[in-house]
């Protein structure tokens, strides 16, 4: 059709008639309404109630990490390690609450924090001592950590081992 030209509506004519609901001709009763599905549960609600905590502290960590990254030197450093520590933090809190309300199984995120913190630890242990012993413990915790995380998850849940939504 070229530019600047419509079409016309074509009006509906005066003899029609939409079809009939299905199972009201005739006198037949009507179907019964389908049963709704049912939904996915609500979230767990937070301890604090309806104030949002964890939404603000994610803001004021993207803050931090933005101003982090136009702030020169040392300071600029420490925004951006406040920010990523923030935002983990209030990550992990949601995680937590999810896991063991057995909303959502979050259980290598959990089972990976202590696992990252000994090796934090381990980074700063004196020249002397052996990496490797903070690695294998980080591998040993993460494997405990996960296991024991698993089983709490499916009693929480019913017994379910993990739920993707």
């Amino acid at each position: 059709m070229p530019p600047g030209q419509r079409r016309k509506r074509r009006r509906p004519s005066e003899d029609y008639q939409p079809p009939p609901k299905r199972g009201t001709e005739d006198g037949e009763a009507p179907r019964p309404a389908r049963p709704a599905r049912p939904g996915p549960p609500d979230r767990p609600p937070a301890p604090w109630g309806k104030f949002p905590l964890v939404e603000l502290i994610v803001l004021l960590a993207l803050v931090m990490l933005i101003l982090g990254f136009f702030v020169q030197g040392d300071r600029g450093i420490t925004l951006i390690a406040a920010g990523v520590a923030l935002g983990s933090l209030a990550g992990l809190e949601l995680a937590i609450r999810e896991h063991f309300a057995g909303y959502r199984s979050h259980t290598t995120v959990l089972a990976g924090a202590p696992a990252v913190l000994i090796l934090g630890v381990g980074f700063f242990l004196p020249a002397g001592w052996p990496r490797i012993v903070a690695f294998v413990g980080s591998i040993l915790v993460f494997v405990v950590g996960g296991y024991l995380l698993r089983e709490a998850f499916k009693r929480r849940s019913g017994g379910l081992g993990f739920k993707i939504r």
